[in-house]
């Protein structure tokens, strides 16, 4: 019997309405997508790494970096992004499809590695993930979702759910069957997402510090635990809800 196949699909476009053109941004010197892409292809038990991208035009030069980052490039609809997973896990005949997005560049390779592995040691599992529970800061999340809960979910679901790709399989608690990672001490309420200039200014001030490598989860929670300074600088961004899209 075949090993499962596993991809990771980075979704990423240059449309953000609070900070356009976020994934192309350079962080240390490096494209910030191209931070969420070293980070996953470190990732144990990930057969391929793709970028999914809209047809926009203006979503053009994420294709083109993509492809210079040697990264198989996906294009669909830009705003239902759970179609574009759907297509790219076609087009890649993934078993599994690890969730990744391009504005997360300080993604840890280890917790990455952690849900592929739960999920191989089990794949009955539909949707293993560390946002079940969520105790790590905004923007380290990692997922993994089989493919026939993504192909429930890319049937079935409609509205938001369609923008958020995988909160349609976490909100249908009795559809489907779920795993959780929990780290401790809780570090929730820090945030290493790239959404505002005030999260860029965050995440230059991190890297400054971090240097040009993928960091543990460990290392990017105890250094805002000890720069009380760095982590004020994006303390006031308010998370978007999942029904704001």
């Amino acid at each position: 019997m075949n090993a499962a196949r596993i991809v990771a699909v980075i979704q990423a476009r240059t449309g953000s309405s609070r900070l356009p053109g976020k994934v192309l941004r350079p962080l240390a010197g490096r494209p910030t997508l191209g931070w969420i892409v070293r980070a996953a292809h470190a990732a144990r038990g990930v057969d391929e790494v793709v970028v999914a991208t809209s047809t926009e035009p203006g979503d053009d030069a994420v294709a083109d970096l993509a492809c210079q980052l040697g990264v198989r490039v996906v294009r669909g609809s830009e705003n239902d992004v759970l179609s574009r997973f759907a297509l790219a896990m076609q087009e890649t005949e993934a078993d599994a499809v690890v969730r990744l997005t391009a504005d997360c560049p300080l993604a840890d390779p280890h917790l990455i590695s952690s849900v592929v592995a739960l999920w191989r040691t089990d794949p009955t599992l539909d949707y293993v993930s560390t946002t079940l529970v969520r105790t790590l800061p905004r923007g380290l999340d990692a997922e993994i979702a089989s493919r026939a809960a993504l192909e429930i979910a890319d049937r079935d679901a409609e509205s938001f759910h369609r923008i958020h790709v995988t909160s349609y399989l976490y909100d249908s608690k009795q559809l489907f069957r779920t795993m959780g990672v929990v780290v401790q001490p809780a570090a929730n309420d820090l945030r290493v997402t790239l959404d505002t200039q005030a999260d860029a200014d965050l995440l230059d001030a991190m890297v400054a510090e971090l240097g040009d490598r993928p960091p543990s989860w460990q290392e990017v929670v105890d250094l805002l635990r000890s720069r009380p300074d760095i982590a004020m600088l994006n303390a006031a961004v308010r998370q978007k809800r999942l029904t704001d899209g």
